[in-house]
Formats: structure tokens, sequence, C-alpha cells
């Protein structure tokens, strides 16, 4: 049965418009600070006449705010989508332990020396993917009773999950020599330092029809975020529309992890800010995590660049700074809202 289109009547279609336009704006103007903060300053007539300023521009800042741009998008996107599925605003790639698994994956093929490609893919971002995978799987699996997935469950195994994984981190930190076990700390902690444009067209290339692909679905999400049982009535196939944003949340995850790190509580803070300025259609929220959540990745590594005098912090320390505070909070009013 195929899944019955919803229109988008003139006041949504106007809405989407709108805050589109809006969410456009605010990345355009996080971009141009990313691009303009740091402890070198830049300006206009040094990118024209003077190499080294290109150099830096172009070798390092400009690569590194648009992998700002690329994993924002793509964990806030992961996590609007995830909460839609699981029906449950306190999901994220993170708690539920797709972060976790993510960085396990990549953490072993760094371990092994995969540096392979596999059709010019980069194995470290394979391996990262399937760990993601399998924590989504692990997850999904221990919050299930029969039909049903239960909230608690869903964040309890998600936290379990985490844990393991980085236990399982740890102990392959503590096995290798300090080169390595660095490494993986990188992938620990969250980090956006990236040389040259090469690595980013690369996670576009993977990452881009990830986005289009999960977008298509969110209709789909929209009357599965409201009942699974009203969705399947609806004529939504429901275990493939499951399949395919796992698949989907997982790849953009895995490549993200592989690339960045583990950074935390994008995917949880960015959703809930589109809902609360521009309202709970899945149809808007979708596409406006997407731009919110690339605009404050590439704002939190502004600030990371930029808070201490001498040095900076990894960009995952902001967000995890940012991110506690309002799980705690979020988590607190579910709380509130269930006994009353």
């Amino acid at each position: 049965m195929s899944t019955p289109t919803i229109p988008l009547i003139a006041p949504l279609r106007e809405r989407l418009v709108w805050s589109l336009a809006v969410l456009a704006l605010f990345l355009i103007v996080a971009t141009a600070v990313g691009l303009a903060v740091g402890r070198q300053r830049l300006d206009v007539s040094g990118l024209i006449s003077d190499p080294f300023t290109r150099t830096l521009f172009f070798r390092l800042r400009l690569p590194r705010v648009l992998m700002g741009l690329l994993i924002g998008a793509s964990l806030a996107l992961s996590g609007a989508a995830l909460q839609a599925l699981f029906r449950n605003p306190l999901a994220d790639p993170y708690t539920l332990g797709v972060s976790g698994g993510g960085a396990l994956g990549a953490s072993v093929a760094i371990a092994m020396g995969w540096s392979a490609r596999v059709l010019g893919i980069p194995f470290v971002f394979l391996a990262s993917f399937a760990g993601a995978m399998l924590a989504v799987f692990l997850v999904r699996t221990i919050a299930r009773t029969g039909a049903v997935v239960l909230p608690g469950a869903l964040l309890l195994s998600g936290v379990v999950v985490n844990l393991v994984s980085a236990a399982a981190v740890l102990t392959i930190q503590y096995l290798l020599d300090p080169s390595g076990a660095l490494r993986i700390l990188r992938w620990m902690i969250g980090s956006l330092d990236v040389v040259g444009l090469e690595p980013v067209g690369r996670m576009f290339f993977l990452l881009a029809p990830a986005w289009l692909a999960l977008l298509a679905f969110s209709r789909q999400l929209h009357l599965l975020a409201i009942d699974e049982d009203t969705a399947g009535t609806l004529g939504v196939n429901v275990a493939r529309c499951e399949t395919a944003v796992h698949v989907l949340c997982s790849l953009m995850v895995g490549v993200t992890v592989a690339a960045g790190g583990a950074i935390g509580f994008v995917g949880l803070i960015v959703p809930h800010a589109v809902r609360l300025l521009f309202g709970e259609d899945l149809r808007i929220v979708l596409p406006g995590s997407l731009l919110m959540g690339a605009a404050f990745l590439v704002l939190a590594d502004a600030l990371a660049r930029t808070i201490l005098p001498s040095g900076e912090l990894p960009v995952g320390a902001i967000t995890g700074l940012l991110g506690g505070p309002a799980f705690l909070w979020l988590l607190r009013r579910r709380q509130q809202y269930t006994v009353m």
C-alpha cells in the first residue's frame, strides 16, 4: 500500500517558507562568524594579497567551518528523526548510544590500522557506520517489549550502550601506544580539526544523499510521531520506514563520528529549539533542524576557539556543557508532565 501524500496547505507552506528563510539567514550569519573568528585575524585584503592568509583560510579556516556545517546538520537531523521515530523527546544520537557505537567502530579501525578505502570510502567511515548500526539495533531490541518501545527502557539502554562503548574504547586506548591512544582520544572528545577540503568533500558525498533521503520520509515520520497504529492505518509502511530511518541515521552518525568524534547533544538541543520557534510539524522540524544544527555547531566551535586566551577547547566540550543541563531540564520537564 502506498503512503498517502499529505499536502502542504497554504498556512503550513507559508510557515515552512518563512521558517526556512529565517534559519537560512541565521546559517549565513553563523558561517560568517565562524570564518571571521580565530586566534589569527583574517581580512579581505589579506586574502587577495597575502599567500599565508590565503593558505590559512583555504586550508584550515574554511574546511573547519564546512565540517562544522556538515556534522551539525547531520546530528541535528538525526536527532529530530529519532525523536519522531521513538516518540521520545529525549532521544538523540548521543543519548541513544549511536555516537558511542560509532566511536567504538572508528576506534577499532584505528587500532587495527585499517587505513584502506572501499570504493573510495575510508574504512574508518565504514567501521564507524557498522558500530552505529549495531548500537541502534541493540538499543531498540532491549527497549522493545512486543510491539511497544518503552521510553524509559530506551534511554536506559542507550546509556548502557554508551557506557559499554566508552569502556571498550578506553581498553583499546590502554593497549595501544601513546600516539594511537591520542588519536582515539580525539574521537572521544569531539573536534573539527581538519586540513584541506578533500576530507570535507568525501563527507559531503556521503551525507548529502542521506539528508535528502531522510527528508523524503518527513511525512511518514510526521504520522509515526503521532502514533504507530494510526500511521499504519493511513498507509505508512511502518517496518520499511523504521528500517530506512535506522540505516540513514546510522550512516550520518557513523560518518560524523569517524570525521569529528562523538560530539554530544547537538541532536537533542536543536530539534527542541526548532519546535519551540516554529511548531511541532515534522515537515518543518526536519529541514529546520538541518539548518539550525549546522549553524549551532559552527557557533559552538567559534566559541571553543575563542573562549580561552591561549589555546582552544574541543567543540565536544562546549556542546556537552550546553547539552548536559538542557538534557536534565528536558528530563525534569517530562517527569512533571507525566505526573500531571
